[in-house]
Order: C-alpha cells, then structure tokens, then sequence
C-alpha cells in the first residue's frame, strides 16, 4: 500500500496524518509538548523536543503502517525564531510566534518612514510576532546572543536541518519573516540593515515544492524509513489548511481555531491593508494566502473551561457539555460582550498591549451567558479580520474550517450566524498536514492538479439570518467601538503591569 505523510509542526504539539493514494486518512499520530514562560511577555520553546515530537510521529506511524511511506511532506507554525551558533547549535531557546518581547520595536518601526515600505516589500505584518522584530530585540537587548549567532532560523528549517545538514527554507515560511521580498523571491536588503543582519545568517530560500531524500543512513534508521523515502519542504501552516481545506479558488476563505485562529484567502496578488495589516504569504509560485491571525482562540477557551468551569477540554464530549445550553440564550448573550484579548492581539488591531474586557454585566447574566459571549468574541475577533480582507477588494462566498473546534457543532453554527455566510467543514483532521500530502502528491507527479483530488462529502451549516442582523446591527458596531474607547487605558494598564513586574524583580534582586 502506498501512503504519503504530512507533519504539522505545530505550537501545542507536532501531528502526523497519513494519507493513501486516494486522499482518504489512514493513521493519526500526535505529540504534545510543552511552552516555557520565564518572564512576562516571553514564550519560549525547546527545539530539540519538538524535533524528538517529530521523530516519535515519524516512528509511531511506521510502526503502525509497517512500511515506508512514499513522501514525508512538512507544514510548520510561523514566526518561530532559533539562534544557532557557528557549531550548529542553538544558542538559546526558539522564540515563538506568541512571544512579545519585541512590541515597543515593532510600534517603533510601524510608525516610521520605513514602515510601509516593509509591509509592502514582505507582505509580512510589522508585529511583535516576527522575525525581524525579535532579531532587532536581540540586537539592542541581548548582544551577547546576538553576536554570537551565526544563523537565524525557524523550527522548520531546524527540523530540515537535522534531516539533511543544510540550511533551506521554503518561500511560504520564509515570506513570513519581515526579512523575505514578496516579488523578488529574495531576502530583502532593506529588512536585514535594519537588523543588521546579512545573507549569509539566512537560510538559502527554495520553492515549497523542494524535495530531497535521506543520504544519512543513520537518520534514516532512528526514523524507521528507508533512504529512497522523499522529503517534501512545504509551507507554512496557514497556507496549508487552506490547501487542505480546498480554500484555494476564489470567494472561499478558510478559517482555523487552534490554539490561536485565522482566516485566510488565496489570491493570484498580494492584497495590502497598512491599517488592518492583512498578511500575504506564499503557498506556491502562483498563490498567495491574504489574511489575519488572532492571538486568542483555542487558549482562551481553554483557560475559561479550566479556571472558571473547573473542567477540561480532552474530547469532542466535552465541547457537548459545555456548549449544551449555548442556544438557549439569545445572539448576543444578553448586552454581554466580551473582548477576548487576553494575550494582547494580532489583526486587525495588532496591539500587543490590548487586554480581555467583558462588558455590560448585570444580574441578569448567568454563565451560559458568559460562555456565549467568549465565544462570540472569538468569532467577531475572525469577523473583524473577514470585514477587513472584504474592505481590501477580496470576496468571500463561503469560509472553509479547521482546527480543534471543529468538533463543535454550535461553535460551527454561532460562526455562520456572525458571518453570515455558509460554514463549510471538509474534514475533522488536521487540514495543514492534509494539505502537505497534497503539495506531496503534485511535486512527485501523482497529481498534476489539485482538483483532480476527490473532495470529501462537506458538512454545512447555514446562517440563521435573524441571528446574523443582531450581530451586524448591533453586536459588531458595539464590539468595535468598545475597543476604540479602551484602546488608552489598555495601554495604561499594560504600563502599570510593566512597572508592578519590575518592582517585584527588584524586590527580588534585594
């Protein structure tokens, strides 16, 4: 039997989904692993644990499959930043998309002159989140790291590197940098000066289409696969989900709820928004992925569940119970609103001192109506974005999804009712390791185009158009206006916590 692999490396944990010729899910294997949080503002990971995540999938499915797969194909998280040294060994930890360590940098380069001119020469939104942005915090607070890093990184390529002893970087990762030229195909002159970076600390940049095969036995053996096995680079996560999800045509959007969210359109162009800095990176030579990703999704449900539930989210059971009574309140919960930027946010507000808020509380609230209303602002947050890409001239017909939520049968229907536009759900797995299989398949000539692969039966759900005019007249209006009102005290407040961690830090030191 001939099956193909596609590994997702994700934030939360690495998952391998194995596909047959004919597209259809074989075997599943996942591990998780674990963030480190030294200080306010940091989050951090241990590469070589999520490269030991990596080997195990790899293992786990072999020895379940009992035979070498055809290709092994690679989707990553963005954003991820590792320091390796003139050995080849990471300096410190990999710095992840969530870390905002870099958010006065990126405000500072956001509103200078030079700001526009990046965004639109990358594609890649002037954030805390990227590379450049933690590079540059590197440069100007740890210069010990800085000077002695050789080669700046993400998780991908340090997984492509223990592979195969070079350092490659597919276009779709590579355009999510800051660092990357969108048009040349090319690191960008501009971005490394400001980091004061030069070509030779960056990855060599190649196709997402790129393959090679083992020439170290020795790998090839701790993997359980033989030599002739080929290795497809791939994309980034986001970019894959939509190929996953078949969101690669015009008019469709794909949308994913992990631990964080997005939504996401294909475009023959990038399409620019500087105020709603809407993100353009590379699925391949002739798509780009237009969209927004929000910090808070998954993650804050799951701090909801546990701390205020005192349950845990571990089966789709769960998300029955929980959301068992959802429809029982109104759309809009009521005049409760909730904010749901807990972890600061990306688009379309991109303010890394941002804070949860929930708004308009009374007597009349009880926790049904707190757990709709986290969620609605879960899904405005989503809406926010889709209103903007909508703005930039992008359609959206209907919205493809993906992730963990799926399983959630009134998550799925409150999103339709918010956006009013038709849900679609293709498949329960993971859409970007599905969508590392496809790329697989073209690159090795299975397929010569993505439609000749035969769409699973989708489950759709239908806006409730009662429900989508609440939500346009008067949730959204008010959500959006509510954050422009607390926009300066939310940066109060992040001062004042600033000042609190550092006077305990020096209470500490006395």
């Amino acid at each position: 039997m001939k099956y193909f692999i596609g590994i997702d490396i994700g934030t939360g944990s690495t998952k391998a989904v194995s596909l047959n010729s004919k597209g259809e899910v074989i075997h599943i294997a996942q591990v998780p692993y674990p963030s480190i949080v030294p200080q306010p503002q940091h989050h951090e990971q241990d590469p070589n644990v999520i490269w030991n995540a990596f080997v195990t999938c790899i293992q786990n499915t072999i020895q379940e499959l009992k035979h070498t797969p055809v290709a092994i194909a690679l989707s990553s998280a963005m954003h991820s930043l590792i320091c390796m040294d003139h050995n080849r060994n990471a300096v410190s930890n990999m710095i992840t998309w969530a870390d905002n360590r870099s958010a006065s940098i990126a405000e500072r380069i956001k509103n200078s002159a030079l700001g526009d001119k990046l965004y639109t020469q990358t594609g890649t939104p002037i954030h805390a989140m990227s590379p450049l942005c933690k590079i540059l915090w590197l440069k100007e607070n740890d210069p010990t790291c800085f000077t002695n890093t050789s080669t700046f990184i993400s998780i991908k390529e340090f997984i492509w590197f223990k592979l195969f002893e070079t350092f490659e970087v597919d276009h779709s990762i590579a355009s999510a940098t800051g660092l990357f030229d969108l048009e040349l195909r090319q690191w960008n002159e501009t971005a490394m000066n400001l980091c004061g970076i030069s070509i030779n600390q960056l990855s060599t940049p190649v196709s997402t289409s790129f393959k090679r095969t083992l020439t170290n036995k020795l790998i090839a053996e701790k993997l359980s696969i033989s030599t002739d096995t080929t290795f497809v680079i791939g994309a980034s996560d986001g970019c894959m989900a939509n190929l996953g999800s078949f969101a690669i045509n015009p008019g469709i959007a794909a949308l994913t709820i992990g631990t964080s969210g997005a939504i996401r359109v294909a475009s023959p162009k990038p399409i620019f928004n500087f105020k709603a800095m809407t993100f353009n990176y590379h699925l391949d030579e002739e798509t780009f992925i237009s969209g927004g990703p929000i910090n808070n999704g998954g993650v804050i449900l799951k701090w909801y569940v546990q701390h205020f539930l005192k349950r845990a989210l571990k089966s789709a059971d769960d998300y029955h119970e929980i959301f068992d009574d959802l429809f029982e309140t109104p759309a809009g919960a009521n005049g409760l609103i909730f904010l749901p930027y807990l972890l600061g946010d990306r688009a379309p507000i991109w303010n890394s001192d941002a804070c949860g808020v929930f708004f308009g509380i009374s007597t009349q609230h009880t926790q049904s109506h707190f757990t709709r209303a986290l969620l609605e602002g879960i899904c405005l947050s989503l809406y926010h974005i889709g209103d903007a890409l909508i703005e930039s001239g992008l359609e959206i017909q209907e919205i493809r999804v993906s992730g963990g939520f799926v399983r959630s049968k009134e998550w799925l229907q409150l999103l339709a009712d918010i956006f009013g536009k038709p849900i679609v759900l293709i498949s329960t797995e993971d859409a970007s390791a599905i969508g590392a299989v496809y790329m697989a398949m073209k690159s090795l000539g299975v397929i010569q185009d993505y439609h000749e692969l035969k769409q699973p039966d989708p489950v759709i759900f239908k806006p409730q158009l009662d429900n989508h005019r609440v939500y346009q007249e008067r949730i959204f209006p008010l959500y959006k206006n509510l954050y422009k009102n607390l926009m300066l005290d939310m940066a109060i407040w992040s001062d004042f916590q600033r000042m609190q961690h550092d006077d305990m830090v020096i209470a500490e030191r006395k």
